[in-house]
């Protein structure tokens, strides 16, 4: 806990004037209560007493100064507190959001996606509410004990000591409370993640869910966990209700004490009555941080429960290892993989011991079954996955000694599942790359035969396509993905199944645009279409990871062996 503390602390150091003078205006705040009960207890005992309205009126003018000043006070505090809180929460939001994006693939497709975006969300919100309404706050609480105990035993001793009777009662049953809410609150959070992920899961399958009429099964499964985070929230209530009204009792038992000793003080003359309505505000003000602190305690439970989750997943090593220097490689395009050996988990290997030569602005096609390791191919030669044996080289050089963003500038990628932003088409396009004009996306838009069906829009270039790109039909935005690509001017261009979702006039006008694009550059094509791959330089046939065959598709139909038998003819 004090080491996630100090972490979380760390975290303002950007803000750490902001974070100070805030404090200093705690410490002012809780340094000053005892005035307003002893102005009080002047002006029943002494004005009031002696009849003096006009000094009565003063005192109160003076008790409602101090109210104000007690307001203006806390509302900076709130702001400046919760100001730190939200930009701690902007910084540490961003730098978590950054590292995610650096993560290897495989983290990814063991992750689920609602749990990232708990992580984002509502682990950094419970972050910023212990700057917000945890740490600072809890100590403005002890310091305000601290200065009405203090008043209370200079006033009178003797009172103060029953008036206190109570408190040891309230600490056990604060402590009993604390635990119990600190595990209530780490199983509500758990329930949450395990909602967000649910939910993002099936709002994202839902036309896998509804063809198959799993809609009732789906919802009872919900139900199910909508019901255990409903189980989690009561247990966090239950506590709640019974510590509350506990604190209450406590309160009042103080108050009755107090007044059935000072009600007896003031008949025998031993205590004014200004001094026991005094010791009554100051009761109130003795429960209140109690009870508050038991909400800040829980805040920066919380907060630490969050902050654990967050801080390990920076601390992560899920990071894919750039230890790349070269950024002068002329990506001529020519293409070596040299006995590689990958697998995605253990020793379950997808490629094994995989061999063979690209050369520069030639154009190869891969095929093979489902599963022999065409993807793969692709997937390693981007650096989205690392191998574990061998070596691929790009001009003779290792692309582990290539920057990794130099080397995924300089490879455009078009896949089969094209992923769409919740943007314009524009922006899909371009990816918000402001050096793309609009005059570049159209001549794309040319190129791969999409600019029809874009005028056809009202909005152009501007049209929203939604999220995932809904707004359109499979074969546009594959369309889209080459103009992407197109824009981009990669020296390596890669097309994993880029035309298998598409129909046939729109296979003429891609293969067209496929053959410009590719124009002096070196292309890797995976389908499964006859008519895409027919034309390569070379094809290479791959087999349970291994390539079985390879050469022009003339010479391998004149092998009739793999790729005459298989079903590209």
């Amino acid at each position: 806990m004090k080491n996630t503390l100090s972490l979380i602390l760390a975290e303002v150091k950007n803000y750490q004037k902001r974070f100070i003078f805030t404090g200093v205006l705690i410490v002012v705040l809780s340094s000053i209560v005892w005035v307003r009960p002893a102005l009080i207890r002047y002006a029943v005992d002494v004005e009031i007493a002696n009849g003096n309205y006009k000094g009565m009126v003063n005192v109160f003018a003076l008790i409602v100064l101090v109210l104000l000043f007690e307001a203006l006070l806390k509302y900076r505090v709130t702001y400046l507190a919760n100001w730190v809180a939200q930009s701690v929460s902007l910084d540490l939001r961003t730098k978590l959001f950054k590292r995610i994006m650096s993560f290897r693939m495989q983290f990814f497709d063991r992750t689920p996606v609602g749990k990232l975006v708990t992580r984002l969300i509502s682990d950094i919100d419970g972050i910023a509410n212990v700057f917000s309404n945890g740490l600072l706050n809890a100590i403005g609480d002890l310091l305000t004990l601290t200065v009405v105990l203090t008043a209370m035993f200079i006033i009178n001793p003797s009172l103060t000591f029953i008036v206190i009777l109570p408190i040891p009662v309230l600490l056990f049953a604060t402590r009993i409370f604390q635990k119990h809410i600190k595990k209530s609150f780490a199983d509500v959070r758990n329930q949450v993640s395990n909602m967000n992920e649910f939910v993002q899961e099936h709002v994202t399958g839902m036309h896998i869910v509804q063809v198959f009429s799993r809609e009732e099964e789906e919802a009872k499964r919900f139900k199910k966990l909508n019901g255990k985070h409903r189980d989690a929230n009561i247990s966090s209530i239950k506590a709640f209700s019974i510590f509350f009204p506990v604190v209450e009792m406590l309160s009042a038992t103080s108050v009755a004490l107090l007044l059935w000793l000072g009600i007896g003080g003031v008949v025998n003359g031993e205590i004014t009555l200004g001094e026991v309505l005094q010791f009554v505000l100051y009761v109130f003000m003795l429960y209140r941080p109690i009870r508050q602190l038991a909400d800040r305690f829980n805040v920066l439970q919380m907060g630490i429960i969050n902050a654990d989750r967050v801080f390990k997943l920076l601390r992560s090593d899920e990071k894919l290892e750039d230890k790349g220097t070269r950024d002068d490689v002329e990506f001529n395009g020519r293409i070596e993989f040299r006995d590689v050996w990958f697998a995605y988990s253990d020793d379950n290997w997808v490629l094994k011991g995989l061999s063979f030569t690209v050369e520069p602005g030639s154009t190869v096609a891969f095929v093979g079954s489902t599963g022999a390791g065409k993807s793969t191919i692709i997937n390693l030669l981007s650096r989205f996955y690392d191998f574990q044996k061998g070596s691929i080289l790009i001009d003779g050089v290792d692309i582990r000694d290539i920057k990794l963003s130099y080397l995924r500038e300089n490879i455009g990628v078009v896949q089969q599942e094209v992923f769409l932003m919740s943007d314009t088409l524009r922006a899909n396009v371009t990816l918000h790359d402001d050096g793309v004009s609009d005059k570049m996306i159209w001549d794309a838009a040319e190129r791969v035969g999409a600019a029809d069906f874009i005028r056809k829009h009202y909005d152009g270039l501007d049209l929203h396509v939604r999220e995932r790109g809904a707004m359109l039909s499979v074969g546009q935005r594959q369309l889209i993905a080459f103009m992407r690509a197109y824009v981009a001017s990669p020296n390596i261009l890669i097309l994993d199944e880029a035309t298998s979702s598409i129909d046939s006039d729109s296979e003429q006008m891609i293969q067209k645009a496929t053959a410009s694009i590719s124009e002096g550059r070196t292309s890797l094509i995976i389908a499964h279409r006859l008519s895409t791959i027919r034309d390569a330089d070379k094809i290479f046939v791959v087999n349970a990871g291994r390539i079985v065959e390879s050469g022009t598709h003339e010479e391998l139909i004149q092998l009739k062996e793999v790729y005459h038998s298989s079903f590209f003819l």
